[in-house]
């Protein structure tokens, strides 16, 4: 949260966003030149499995090469966790590697986010070590699955659970999946509204209870069949992966598509966990 309220103060925050354009190539030696251009091209794509961890080992090559360029990317990967695990203590390495050879967006880094620096990732360190990915843990919070969640809920939420079993096949959903991103968005409280405006079961804000046609968004059933609507069109969108569609349904499609995985948003990536760790899945069904 930290490193994210900083970047918004310092007008930083667009660094993160990474687009092609946004990769240096300059006078990088042909081999070096070649790994940072199809980094750019990996991160541009529109998201496809693990695209972004492929940009990562692309950046881990090139500056194991020595391209400074390629330190300052991939600091921004580890600085995000953007296809790598969030390490600022790694993004501080790199970061202080490429200052020290004069990238100035680097020093940027390095003096506005005054990062404790650890040493380089071991895929820069090592020839043909590949980096990391991030680890979204199945378990979590107070350790239940949602089965053994709802065990716990009061009686008078059991009418809640009996009807999500019985439409979310309906839309091809495992009640399961249904069920946890419901416990975590209203904690299965039909009158639950937020700050945000978000309302009933499956916490729809207007533009969503709009799109799909709901005119009680407090009604459960209503709700239900527009927040489970739109779960099935995210699984579908993304393949079945089950972090890019809870994801999506916290922060919206649109910024899973910007940065072509789970944003780095700490409430998001706080969320995916809570229903990861409910539904003790990564791979939802799509027919």
């Amino acid at each position: 949260m930290r490193l994210l309220i900083t970047l918004l103060l310092f007008g930083l925050w667009p660094l993160t966003a990474h687009a092609a354009k946004k990769v240096e190539l300059g006078l990088e030696p042909p081999v070096t030149r070649t790994l940072l251009a199809e980094a750019a091209k990996l991160l541009n794509q529109p998201h496809r499995g693990d695209n972004l961890w492929r940009a990562a080992g692309r950046f881990c090559e090139a500056a194991r090469l020595g391209s400074i360029e390629a330190q300052y990317q991939l600091g921004m990967l580890y600085a995000f966790g953007e296809g790598v695990p969030a390490k600022p203590e790694v993004a501080a390495a790199l970061f202080t590697q490429a200052a020290q050879q004069g990238h100035y967006q680097a020093q940027q880094m390095l003096e506005t986010l005054q990062l404790g620096a650890a040493e380089p990732p071991a895929c820069v360190l090592e020839a043909g070590r590949l980096p990391e990915k991030p680890v979204f843990t199945l378990a979590g919070g107070d350790g239940l699955d949602i089965e053994q969640h709802i065990k716990h809920l009061p009686e008078r939420k059991s009418w809640i659970i009996k009807l999500v079993k019985t439409m979310a096949p309906w839309y091809h959903i495992d009640a399961r999946l249904a069920l946890s991103i419901i416990s975590v968005e209203s904690n299965f409280e039909p009158g639950a509204r937020s700050s945000a405006n978000a309302m009933g079961l499956m916490q729809l804000i207007p533009e969503t209870a709009e799109r799909f046609n709901v005119k009680d968004a407090f009604n459960a059933t209503q709700n239900l069949k527009a927040g489970l609507s739109y779960l099935r069109w995210l699984l579908a969108r993304y393949q079945g992966d089950v972090a890019l569609a809870a994801a999506g349904y916290n922060a919206g499609e649109g910024k899973v598509d910007q940065y072509k995985g789970v944003p780095p948003y700490p409430e998001t990536r706080q969320y995916v966990q809570k229903v990861l760790s409910l539904y003790r899945k990564t791979q939802h069904p799509v027919n």
